[in-house]
């Protein structure tokens, strides 16, 4: 089975994740056994940013990394786990609120394709840039 990275280099939808993991240097952590629970913004969840905001993060790695390890929770956890936890906490440190009232969504996020399985762990692909805070 492919690993979290490697679905989301053979996706089209995911063109600026991968760039912006591997400008962080994230790629190996993300290969790593884990598990892992990643949301995945797509192309167009970053298209939404503020014009200039993603090179100005590539350009800035410690913030970029910030972001991008905001998206990721230890674990391997399904849309029913974290329906069940409500909030969770992310590798970066913070928490993130879930919400599966009326549909999924992950703090500001609504998650488009929920649970797929990787070897390392489970990919949400979501559709907008979560942001701290």
């Amino acid at each position: 089975m492919p690993d979290i990275v490697d679905i989301a280099v053979s996706n089209d939808a995911f063109k600026t994740l991968v760039t912006a993991v591997t400008a962080a240097n994230l790629v190996e952590t993300l290969q790593s056994p884990g598990p892992f629970t990643v949301f995945a913004p797509t192309d167009d969840a970053f298209a939404k940013l503020p014009p200039g905001t993603i090179q100005t993060l590539v350009q800035n790695i410690p913030q970029l990394t910030r972001i991008l390890t905001f998206h990721v929770v230890s674990g391997k956890l399904t849309q029913a786990d974290l329906a069940k936890l409500g909030t969770v906490t992310s590798v970066e440190g913070s928490p993130i609120k879930i919400n599966c009232s009326d549909g999924f969504e992950i703090k500001n996020a609504t998650v488009l394709i929920p649970d797929i399985e990787a070897d390392n762990g489970i990919i949400h692909v979501i559709d907008t840039v979560i942001l701290m805070g």
